[in-house]
């Protein structure tokens, strides 16, 4: 009739001064709300949309989908995606700037979520309709695709899918890659893209701090729990930040979860080659980390790309979307505001 999730399990053992253990079966079998049910109920639900597409699956339907190359990097490393794009992508791909499609008004912050009407004029500008299947791919395999697909979830766009591996798995096939320049046809005025956003998923910095209270006063029992998504030593305050002046560390309460984590070598003989791990793989990662499945989560990075890789993961691994929110202007914005309450360990 009902079965516990793996998380339940996680609870139960974390928890042994709660009472009894037929208890905790009664209430966790009988009380609970449906949402809290199995992993493989809400599963179901969570990839009904192809949430991963692989290598193989693209190149048989390349021609019934519209494909995005979202390959993006720090600017330290001093590569252009833009012009890598050109010099070999997938057949058929255009190129989304997510430093340039984004929200023209935060000017200190690199890449926040773009308007609706910023969002729209880009997808007619790609040819992209409400209907479409867009794949998204980047050249990290697993990567700031992620921050697009979010985006385009955001929007209300639910038939959206990640490259699993990106164009490394591309090439590891051999496929045929194009150079230059899509010709791209826009949208045809009938045809317009209208954007329907879906503000629950996207958490701004007046929702996060009020969150932070709440965890605060609680000890961290209530409210959404936060999972970072940056490398340990930033984290704790042991290494610095990437951007000059903006102090590391976490905020109160925050998990971490490197988004390298996330991520396997398909197999031996490809390590190049990076591809989500197993469902359970990652949910066991989450739950060592001290995360409880049965409440909401809100995802938070550097400044918004790899928060989106746990975003992904997570459903992925099953997690029903409306538990899911992403933190947009994440550490970049958190951090860069006095009021800030910054915790290093």
């Amino acid at each position: 009739m009902f079965s516990l999730r793996k998380d339940d399990t996680f609870i139960l053992r974390r928890n042994p001064l709660l009472g009894e253990v037929h208890f905790l079966l009664f209430f966790f079998l009988t009380l609970r709300p449906a949402r809290y049910l199995s992993f493989s109920t809400r599963s179901a639900m969570a990839t009904s949309s192809k949430i991963l597409v692989s290598a193989p699956w693209l190149h048989e339907n390349l021609k019934r989908v519209k494909v995005l190359d979202c390959s993006w990097y720090l600017p330290f490393l001093n590569r252009d995606p833009k012009e890598e794009f050109i010099n070999g992508h997938i057949p058929g791909a255009q190129f989304f700037d997510i430093d340039g499609i984004k929200d023209e008004t935060k000017h200190d912050l690199p890449h926040m979520l773009p308007s609706p009407q910023i969002f729209g004029a880009s997808m007619d500008k790609f040819g992209i309709t409400n209907d479409d299947h867009v794949v998204v791919y980047d050249t990290a395999g697993v990567g700031p695709s992620c921050r697009v697909f979010w985006t385009f979830r955001a929007m209300g766009h639910k038939q959206v899918s990640v490259l699993n591996g990106g164009m490394p798995a591309w090439g590891m096939h051999n496929y045929r890659t194009e150079s230059d320049s899509p010709s791209v046809s826009p949208s045809h005025p009938s045809h317009q893209y209208t954007a329907h956003p879906i503000p629950e998923l996207v958490c701004d910095y007046t929702q996060l701090v009020k969150n932070i209270g709440l965890l605060k006063s609680s000890a961290g029992a209530e409210g959404k729990q936060i999972v970072d998504a940056r490398p340990n030593d930033r984290f704790t305050g042991k290494a610095p930040e990437f951007r000059p002046g903006l102090s590391s560390g976490h905020m109160p309460y925050a998990l971490n979860v490197p988004f390298t984590d996330m991520t396997t070598p398909v197999d031996s003989k490809h390590p190049q080659v990076a591809v989500l791990k197993k469902p359970e793989e990652i949910r066991q990662i989450f739950a060592s980390a001290g995360m409880e499945f049965y409440r909401p989560i809100i995802t938070t990075c550097g400044s918004g790309i790899t928060a989106a890789v746990l975003y992904v993961a997570l459903l992925h691994a099953g997690i029903d979307e409306h538990s899911l929110a992403l933190y947009d202007g994440s550490w970049a914005e958190y951090a860069l505001n006095p009021h800030s309450e910054i915790s290093k360990d």
